[in-house]
């Protein structure tokens, strides 16, 4: 077993973690973007992969990455781990069918309610309190899904015809431009310094500095990284103005 992860800001990174660790303390969990990540999908048959959902969609990062590499999904065994902040419809359900196209068997998919991750808007800002008891709960919902698991039963959350027809209709046509591909909508501030930590925390090398500040490409796979962890606040994506960077770290 692995534990694969796209985490921006440690959500999903903290679910595949406690899911795995239930199920296989000695299994490995590697981002998505790790560089042996494909040497370490090949030396395993079971795979917990994790990824926040965009507009109940997958990052195009998650997707680009399983067509990139589709046949090292041929016989695969994967539970999809989608995490939110609030509706998905079936957020699990858009990785398991393109693994399943390439050959995957789909165990199940997992919807887990995290705390918001979006920085720059204030449309699901909760109190750190709030956020507290969301984590609680997830955790909560993780040790029954592993206790599920060990005795053979897997869930099947975001992976259903119904679950389907709510992701599609419920979001995804209505913001499918927005998920089509990779953005050029990342936005650099003047309050930039020039520091680099964005350029490394990018798991798509999407940003370069420039004259002593930052500049991106368009490869941003909307993952808010940079924007959470941006010293100066310098960065934004949906909104003009860092509201609240979101890390998991803060509420545990």
């Amino acid at each position: 077993m692995i534990g694969i992860y796209l985490s921006g800001t440690g959500n999903t990174k903290h679910c595949v973690e406690k899911i795995v660790g239930l199920l296989d303390k000695t299994a490995a969990i590697v981002p998505l973007e790790s560089a042996d990540v494909i040497e370490q999908i090949k030396n395993n048959d079971t795979i917990i992969f994790g990824y926040p959902t965009q507009f109940s969609n997958a990052p195009y990062m998650v997707r680009d990455f399983i067509r990139e590499n589709c046949s090292l999904w041929k016989n695969k065994k994967i539970l999809c781990v989608a995490t939110m902040g609030a509706f998905s419809g079936d957020g699990a359900g858009c990785a398991a069918r393109l693994f399943k196209k390439y050959g995957a068997k789909i165990l199940g998919g997992v919807h887990i309610k995290m705390p918001d991750s979006v920085c720059d808007s204030k449309l699901l800002k909760k109190s750190s309190e709030q956020n507290r008891e969301i984590i609680r709960q997830a955790d909560k919902k993780i040790e029954c899904i592993a206790e599920q698991i060990k005795r053979g039963k897997y869930p099947k959350e975001g992976i259903t015809q119904i679950a389907h027809m709510a992701g599609l209709f419920g979001q995804r046509l209505w913001f499918y431009k927005k998920t089509a591909g990779y953005t050029d909508k990342l936005k650099i501030s003047d309050g930039c310094t020039g520091c680099e930590l964005c350029v490394s925390l990018c798991p798509m090398k999407n940003i370069s500095v420039k004259n002593n500040r930052a500049a991106a490409g368009g490869r941003c796979t909307m993952c808010y990284r940079c924007i959470s962890l941006c010293p100066q606040k310098a960065i934004t994506l949906l909104g003009d103005e860092v509201v609240e960077q979101c890390r998991y770290e803060k509420y545990c």
